[in-house]
């Protein structure tokens, strides 16, 4: 009896090995599919951090278009030498947001597979303070590198978004 269930995990395992890992934002899709549906309102949220003096929350509200899964090849984190996350400048923190999903240096690639919510743009609030340049996606009417604007779209990881409050 052991031998078929041996012969069996044998030739399982490398068809599993094969199949990229599934992030958060996949598992999100698969386990609520309705959350996501065309037409829901939907929040990316920034800030808000700290026990008794919070900072301000900064947020980018829409309506989904789409939501997929997709396999995307992983490859490592663009650094910045001698620099930590908080001395980026502004372009050196887009590299790395443009980046996102990534890996620690050293990591070999690999695929995995990420839920993207593609989503509309309805109202936005992003900061202006120069200290906020490389703390978030939003920044001074941006969303990464690109000027926010009604109507256009952004897509995102689906564990990155919030169900808006009715």
């Amino acid at each position: 009896m052991r031998l078929p269930l041996l012969l069996l995990a044998l030739l399982v395992s490398p068809a599993l090995a094969d199949e990229p890992l599934l992030r958060p934002s996949a598992r999100l899709l698969f386990k609520y599919p309705e959350l996501l549906q065309p037409g829901h309102c939907v929040r990316y949220e920034e800030g808000g951090a700290g026990w008794v003096i919070t900072d301000p929350l900064f947020y980018l509200k829409g309506s989904v278009v789409a939501a997929e899964v997709r396999t995307r090849r992983l490859q490592a984190c663009p650094e910045v030498p001698d620099k930590e996350l908080s001395q980026y400048s502004r372009a050196e923190y887009v590299r790395l947001a443009l980046a996102q999903p990534c890996l620690q240096a050293g990591t070999p690639e690999r695929d995995e597979q990420i839920g993207v919510v593609r989503l509309r743009v309805t109202d936005w609030e992003t900061p202006h303070a120069r200290r906020a340049e490389n703390a978030g996606r939003l920044y001074r009417g941006m969303f990464i590198d690109r000027p926010l604007a009604r109507g256009m779209e952004i897509e995102l990881e689906a564990d990155a978004l919030a169900v808006c409050e009715k």
